[in-house]
């Protein structure tokens, strides 16, 4: 069937973070949101219709993770990215970011270093430090608007209290989809210094075409024995709120060590609807999936030849995965604060801020195109008309 990801479903009132906490966010209400990275599309319709079914059953007492859902991560990661694993490395979690918390808790003490390649996913940043351990950053290289590994800095400046590396592999926010040969060298640097690579393969669906997604952990048995693998069916269906998410430990050690903590904490339990959720989107989900990627992917071509042609203050790098578009604003010559408010004040559109993610994102602007074409087409004549009537239209 044809999925309409023309229509624009109205989520104020919804007690949805995008559209409705604008004003707590952002002192604003006005602005087109285009920064919290979830969807603006309904989920696949097969998921909306397994969650009816469960919600007419009427009774919602506690329940467990049947061998269907764990077969249909199976099979997923099977077809989908040619990582054939073993059920029994599977466990849980109810998010990405939980998971990554009490893996940083589980594997290291306070005082320990964590490495991660900014600009990065900011909120690695709060979980590392929010439990008394250090971020190390080995900062990517930006060369004709594509960011790569940096790894010569890297093994030149390796701290050896390192034990811990956070690889965000699709990269959020640059939109790199790593390749096999970057993840390897990357891998054999961690092996040499006995480094435990976490890997956030939260956007490992969201990948376009002529490039291919690698898990980590797939591509040598060591570095499957040196890796924990976090992934979700969130980003790729729209089902954050459903809290359920999958990490991958083949080393049976950290398996049982990362077990232990769920259970001292009490976080085993499954979420009914999210486990519910999961299972029909990886088994039904797919064509829906497909014909999403074709639709973000034209948002995003949307995008790149708009600014080109009539903003070229500001220049989009093309996104190799994710639905995140990593803008290069420092054409526009403001400050990190005076670009905000130009963004939300005068273009009334509200983005991520490129310096919350590192450094050296300041001058960068992150958007989040997964919306009806019609907002990125609005957005983005809102964003010509301030610069054109600010005193920047001659800074190209």
């Amino acid at each position: 069937m044809d999925y309409n990801f023309d229509l624009q479903i109205n989520r104020r009132n919804s007690a949805c973070l995008k559209w409705d906490n604008l004003e707590s966010s952002f002192g604003v209400q006005d602005a087109i949101p285009m920064w919290v990275a979830d969807m603006d599309f309904a989920s696949p319709p097969a998921v909306i219709e397994a969650l009816k079914q469960r919600v007419e059953h009427g009774v919602y007492g506690y329940s467990v993770r049947p061998e269907a859902y764990v077969q249909a991560i199976v099979a997923w990661l099977a077809r989908r990215h040619q990582w054939e694993i073993e059920k029994e490395w599977l466990t849980h979690s109810s998010g990405v970011l939980p998971s990554l918390s009490l893996i940083i808790h589980t594997f290291t003490k306070p005082g320990d270093k964590v490495l991660v390649q900014s600009p990065v996913y900011h909120n690695f940043y709060r979980v590392i430090k929010s439990q008394g351990r250090e971020v190390v950053i080995n900062p990517l290289k930006l060369d004709n608007q594509r960011y790569t590994m940096d790894f010569a800095h890297l093994e030149a400046n390796l701290d050896p209290d390192v034990r811990m590396m956070i690889l965000c592999n699709p990269h959020n926010p640059v939109g790199r989809v790593w390749s096999r040969e970057e993840l390897t060298r990357l891998g054999e640097i961690c092996l040499k210094n006995n480094i435990m690579v976490v890997s956030d393969e939260i956007h490992m669906d969201l990948v376009y075409k002529g490039h291919k997604h690698i898990p980590f952990a797939s591509i040598s048995p060591a570095f499957a024995e040196q890796s924990i693998t976090c992934i979700a069916p969130s980003k790729t269906f729209n089902l954050m709120d459903q809290q359920t998410s999958s990490v991958i430990i083949p080393n049976k050690q950290w398996q049982n060590a990362y077990n232990q903590a769920m259970y001292d904490l009490s976080l085993a339990a499954p979420n009914t609807f999210g486990v519910i959720a999961a299972e029909s989107a990886y088994r039904h989900g797919e064509d829906w999936l497909e014909q999403m990627l074709q639709y973000v992917d034209n948002n995003i071509q949307l995008v790149m030849r708009f600014l080109e042609e009539r903003v070229p203050q500001i220049k989009a790098l093309k996104p190799e995965g994710t639905f995140l578009i990593w803008l290069d604003c420092r054409g526009l010559e403001l400050s990190d604060q005076a670009m905000e408010h130009f963004f939300l004040h005068s273009a009334k559109v509200a983005l991520s801020a490129g310096h919350h993610f590192g450094a050296n994102g300041s001058g960068f602007m992150r958007m989040n195109v997964a919306c009806a074409r019609s907002i990125v087409e609005q957005a983005l004549l809102q964003i010509e008309a301030a610069v054109q009537s600010s005193a920047i239209v001659n800074k190209a």
